[in-house]
C-alpha cells in the first residue's frame, strides 16, 4: 500500500450477552467506540490526576482527519450515497437484527451471520470509497467475527482476504477462547453444553465452525492439538496487532463471574496467552478488558493502534548473543517497558508483576549462545515527532534482566532480593533519515519515515548508564550505527549489553535492533 493511501477503518465491538445487553449495545449509535476515560490512577504527590482521553473515535476524527457519515443511519446513508470519502469511520452493527427494541421479533444471534454481514459492508464501503481494502478494528468477540471473515467466509468463496482487508487490530480479542483458571473444566464444559447467552463461541468446538471452512471441517470436531490461535486462510499474522490486558482487578464481572475465576494472568476475561495471535505483533499494558480502566478507552491503546495503522517504521529488538550461566537452577527472565517520546503512556509493559515477563529459555547445553530472544516490536510516526525536522523520532526500551534460584523445583529466596534486577537499564534509541533529518546537529530535512520510500535510515542508540544528565536533554552525537544487513529495505544494528552484565550473560551479549519500513 503506499504511503500516503488512506483507507476507511470499520469498527467490530464486542460481546454483548443476552437481550438486555445487545439493546443497550444496540442503543449506542457507535457500539462504544466513542467512549472515553476522564482520570489516570495515581499523579504528582500520590494524588489521583485528571487525564482525559476522549475515546479512539473522537481522535481518529481530530488526529488523522477521519469523518463520521452517518446523517440518520450509516445503512441508509451508504445505500444512498453515490461516492463516501475513504477517510471515513464505519460501525459494523451486527447486533441491530438480534435487539428486541425495533419492534420486531428479534433474530437469533450467530457469529457467521456477523461476519457474513461485515463482508457485505467491506463491499459496499470499497465500491463507494473507491478503495481496495479496509482496515479493521475489533474489540473483543469482534476480533473472533472478523477472523471469521477472514478465515472462513473468503476462503469458502475462493476470495483472497488480503484483497479485502489491509490491517487488523484487535483489542482484548478472546484468540485462544476463553478459559478458567479454577473449576477444574466445569465451567468451561457447562458454557459449552448449555451456550448460555450464546458464549460457547469461546470455546474450542464452536471456534472451529466458525474459524474452519466448512470443506476443511471435521465431522468429528477440532483434532487434537488443534489451537484457534492459528489463522490459516491466507491473510499474513503480521497485518495482525493484538492488544493484550495484564489488569483483571479494574473488571469486575465476566459473563457473570468475577474476574477471579479467570486467574490473575488475564485481562479480568480473556488470559494472556489466549489474547494474540502467533506471529502477529502485539503489546501488552496494564489495562483490563473493559469498563472505565479498559483497553478500548485508553490512551495506550489509541497510540498502539494509531501506529499500526499509519506509522511508517517498524522497529524490532531482540536480545542475542548471550549465554546463560551453567546453572540448572536458576531461571531466567526480562522485563521489557517500551516508551514513545512525546506520549504520556507506556506503550508496551511486560514485567513479572504483571504476570508476563519474557522467559529467557535454556536453549543450549554446549556453552554456545542461546537461541534469539525477541524482546518488542513497535511502530512509528516519523510526522508524529513532537519536534517536527528538528530531532530524530525517539523512543526508549527499559531492559531488566533477573535472576530466580530454584531448589527442589520451589522458589528459593535465601539469597533473594525482591524486584532487584541483574541488569536494570535503558536504551535510547533515535532514529532519523538518510539526508540529514535528525541528525546529531538538527540539520532540517526530510523526516525519517523517509526509509519507507528506499532511503535507508540512521539510527542512533546509547544506554541511559551513560548518558550524562536528564535522558530529555540528551542529544545523538557521533556517527549512526553500522548497518550490518546489506539488504535493501532492512536496516539491522546491535548494540553490546552494558558491562556489568557481561560477567553474567557472556561478553557477546548484544541487543539487535532491526528497522524496516513500514505500510
Amino acid at each position: 500500500m503506499p504511503a500516503n493511501e488512506t483507507l476507511p477503518v470499520v469498527y467490530v465491538r464486542g460481546f454483548a450477552g443476552d437481550t438486555r445487553g445487545i439493546d443497550k449495545a444496540v442503543a449506542d449509535p457507535f457500539y462504544g467506540f466513542n467512549e472515553g476515560s476522564t482520570h489516570i490512577r495515581v499523579g504528582a504527590g500520590n494524588k489521583p490526576s485528571f487525564y482525559q482521553f476522549e475515546s479512539p473515535l473522537l481522535r481518529l476524527l481530530l488526529d488523522e482527519g477521519y469523518e463520521i457519515r452517518v446523517q440518520g443511519g450509516q445503512e441508509a446513508y451508504l445505500d444512498a450515497a453515490e461516492k463516501v470519502p475513504a477517510n471515513t469511520v464505519w460501525v459494523h452493527r451486527f447486533y441491530d437484527a438480534a435487539a428486541s427494541t425495533w419492534g420486531a421479533r428479534p433474530e437469533e444471534y450467530r457469529l457467521e451471520n456477523a461476519a457474513g454481514s461485515l463482508l457485505a459492508l467491506i463491499e459496499k464501503i470499497r465500491a463507494k470509497a473507491g478503495v481496495p481494502r479496509v482496515h479493521l478494528v475489533a474489540h473483543s468477540m469482534g476480533g473472533l467475527i472478523c477472523r471469521c471473515l477472514l478465515q472462513k467466509v473468503l476462503p469458502e468463496r475462493s476470495e483472497d482476504p488480503g484483497e479485502y482487508v489491509d490491517k487488523l487490530f484487535t483489542y482484548g480479542t478472546p484468540h485462544g477462547g476463553i478459559a478458567f483458571e479454577h473449576g477444574l473444566g466445569l465451567l468451561e464444559r457447562l458454557r459449552d453444553a448449555t451456550g448460555i447467552n450464546g458464549a460457547d463461541i469461546f470455546g474450542p468446538e464452536r471456534m472451529y465452525e466458525y474459524l474452519t471452512p466448512s470443506a476443511l471441517q471435521d465431522r468429528a470436531g477440532p483434532p487434537e492439538g488443534w489451537d484457534p490461535r492459528q489463522m490459516p486462510g491466507g491473510f499474513p499474522p503480521e497485518r495482525v496487532f493484538c492488544l493484550v490486558g495484564t489488569n483483571p482487578a479494574d473488571y469486575q464481572v465476566a459473563m457473570g463471574l468475577s474476574s477471579a475465576v479467570v486467574g490473575a494472568r488475564s485481562d479480568g476475561l480473556v488470559q494472556i496467552d489466549n489474547a494474540y495471535v502467533p506471529g502477529a505483533h502485539r503489546a501488552y499494558v496494564h489495562r483490563s478488558h473493559s469498563g472505565s480502566y479498559g483497553l478500548v478507552n485508553s490512551e495506550e491503546g489509541y497510540q498502539n493502534l494509531r501506529r499500526f495503522l499509519f506509522g511508517d517504521l517498524r522497529v524490532s529488538s531482540a536480545l542475542v548473543g548471550h549465554r546463560l550461566p551453567d546453572d540448572d537452577q536458576v531461571e531466567w527472565q526480562a522485563e521489557v517497558r517500551l516508551s514513545v517520546r512525546g506520549l504520556p503512556i507506556v506503550m508496551h509493559e511486560q514485567t513479572a508483576s504483571h504476570w508476563c515477563p519474557v522467559q529467557l529459555p535454556r536453549t543450549r547445553t554446549d556453552g554456545g549462545p542461546e537461541r534469539d530472544v525477541p524482546l518488542v516490536t513497535t511502530f512509528l510516526c516519523s510526522r508524529l515527532a513532537p519536534r517536527e525536522g528538528a530531532g530524530p523520532v525517539r523512543h526508549a526500551l527499559h531492559l531488566r534482566v533477573l535472576s530466580l534460584r530454584r531448589v527442589d523445583g520451589f522458589l528459593s529466596f535465601g539469597d533473594h532480593l525482591e524486584q532487584t534486577a541483574d541488569l536494570d537499564d535503558i536504551l535510547i534509541v533515535d532514529v532519523g533519515s538518510s539526508n540529514g533529518a535528525g541528525s546529531p546537529n538538527g540539520a532540517p530535512g526530510a523526516p525519517a519515515g523517509a526509509a519507507a520510500a528506499g532511503a535507508a535510515p540512521k539510527v542512533w542508540a546509547v544506554w541511559n548508564s551513560t548518558v550524562e544528565g536528564a535522558i530529555r536533554d540528551y542529544t545523538p552525537s557521533g556517527p549512526p550505527l553500522a548497518d550490518l544487513n546489506p539488504a535493501a529495505g532492512v536496516w539491522r544494528a546491535e548494540i553490546p549489553l552494558p558491562e556489568t552484565i557481561r560477567p553474567v550473560l557472556g561478553a557477546d551479549a548484544r541487543v539487535a535492533l532491526t528497522v524496516t519500513p513500514w505500510n
